[in-house]
């Protein structure tokens, strides 16, 4: 196209039509590389190791990268970031950052759940949360069915009652790595840990000898 276009007097538009090329092709602009997201990209999964492009999208967008989830997707199948999939119930393995230590309260809650069941019939789960510095258990939850929303939705709670702690700890189970908890966090600005797969003592310590100690029927809150 270029040679035609220099050896001879013609226009762009004869001289795509005697080649047989669609001028639209000639004209359009290269798309820029985004060299800035494609950094940020692989930054944030090399912290996040076994979030998808999705959970990437809502890492960017706290920084202001806002795009088309389908440019998303593109980027990061050229970056080469897609995540295999495991065989079994490996969970993420999260953030590589070191866990704060719990030095005054309010430093670092821990949270996780129990379970037991109504006699021999139905069961339930307890949702446990506390404050590592002084180990205080700050609530217990007992639901047939916990979901990511009514987490986030009783973290609202115990931040009105305690203030905003410096760090939350946590396994990585779906109730915790859902959408709702990750929005949760960006908006309340909470940094978020997860723990290594098979190390549960690392959050949750406590949390049996709490359930051991409180009173033989956990309070009952409707979703």
């Amino acid at each position: 196209m270029l040679r035609v276009l220099r050896d001879y007097d013609v226009s762009q538009r004869r001289a795509c039509r005697l080649i047989g090329v669609d001028p639209k092709t000639v004209r359009r602009e290269r798309q820029p590389d985004h060299s800035a997201i494609r950094d940020t990209m692989k930054e944030v999964a090399g912290k996040r190791r076994r979030f998808g492009y999705r959970r990437i999208g809502i890492m960017l967008e706290r920084q202001g990268m806002i795009m088309n989830h389908k440019k998303l997707y593109r980027l990061y199948r050229e970056e080469g970031l897609s995540v295999r999939r495991r065989r079994g119930r490996k969970r993420a393995r999260g953030s590589r950052t070191p866990m704060p230590v719990p030095l005054a309260p309010g430093a670092r809650w821990s949270m996780d759940f129990v379970s037991d069941t109504f006699g021999a019939s139905r069961k339930f789960r307890i949702l446990a949360i506390n404050d590592d510095c002084c180990r205080e258990n700050l609530c217990l939850i007992a639901d047939t069915s916990i979901s990511g929303a009514r987490v986030a939705r009783e973290l609202d709670t115990l931040v009105r009652l305690y203030g905003k702690p410096a760090c939350i700890v946590s396994d990585n189970g779906t109730e915790f790595t859902s959408r709702a908890i990750l929005e949760w966090a960006a908006r309340n600005q909470i940094e978020w840990h997860y723990i290594d797969p098979g190390k549960p003592w690392t959050c949750n310590g406590f949390v049996p000898v709490t359930y051991l100690t409180m009173p033989p029927w956990p309070r009952m809150r409707g979703g």
